[in-house]
């Protein structure tokens, strides 16, 4: 049973919470992403978290649309059943579905560049907590060969990265956002072997895993609630909907993001 999170303190900072789940749509699920930060930096809607479960999906770094194996990666996410995009977020291909949950924090940023290693370092180190508090031994730091490399992943039993941390920065604010995978680590793995290889990366796949592997039984919604524990202890979190504007957005933006 989870630890009921503290209190915040009464001048906590309000954060709003986003649930919203686009998992039949995974494109228009990352332009929500996408439009959510544009709304940010505009001051039109105040710093947010969004936490949901995605649909079965490869997302890939800007960098791999631009590799000679990038429509043959493509094909191998769809031969997996998962459609391929392009994030604004993060460096190579990350792999997840419903199995998963997506964390994002947008924070309006009057100076952007300067809280980068700031941003990074809080999320992976309430990530780790939240890990810890449903009894694995999550650990920060990147793993020899780790698909979609980072220094702030986080990996279970010395062996599994389980969460990968990425970061997109525009003027007026920025998204930290994280991809924690709960179940489906035979899957993970077969798909990044198949993706990994048409881009030409060197990797090893046996690095990806799922939390449950090392924890077995436990849920997206014990992780979610864990995650939703570690925000609340220092932010008074306000339930929030996608509403009409952003949603428009999103699907204007979709196309950016769509893989023909």
């Amino acid at each position: 049973m989870l630890t009921p999170a503290p209190a915040p303190a009464p001048d906590a900072e309000p954060l709003d919470l986003l649930t919203d789940e686009l998992a039949g749509d995974p494109v228009l699920d990352v332009a929500l992403t996408h439009a959510l930060l544009d709304q940010v930096a505009a001051g039109a809607r105040p710093a947010t978290l969004r936490l949901a479960r995605p649909g079965p999906t490869v997302a890939f770094g800007r960098l791999d649309a631009l590799k000679p194996g990038f429509a043959a990666a493509a094909a191998a996410a769809r031969r997996h059943g998962r459609t391929p995009l392009v994030r604004s977020a993060g460096g190579h291909a990350a792999a997840y579905d419903e199995r998963s949950l997506v964390v994002e924090h947008v924070t309006p940023e009057p100076h952007v560049a300067e809280g980068l290693h700031e941003r990074f370092a809080r999320q992976s180190a309430l990530l780790r907590a939240a890990l810890r508090a449903v009894g694995a031994d999550a650990e920060v730091g990147e793993l020899p060969r780790e698909y979609c490399p980072g220094a702030h992943s986080l990996h279970v039993g010395g062996r599994l990265k389980v969460v990968g941390i990425a970061q997109r920065a525009i003027k007026g604010a920025a998204l930290t956002t994280a991809v924690v995978v709960v179940g489906g680590g035979d899957a993970l793995r077969a798909v990044v072997a198949d993706v990994y290889a048409a881009l030409g990366l060197d990797v090893d796949p046996a690095t990806a895993g799922a939390l449950d592997e090392v924890l077995p039984g436990v849920t997206t919604g014990d992780v979610a609630g864990a995650i939703r524990a570690g925000y609340a202890a220092g932010h008074a979190l306000r339930p929030a909907a996608a509403g009409g504007a952003l949603l428009r957005a999103a699907r204007g933006l979709a196309g950016r993001h769509r893989v023909p």
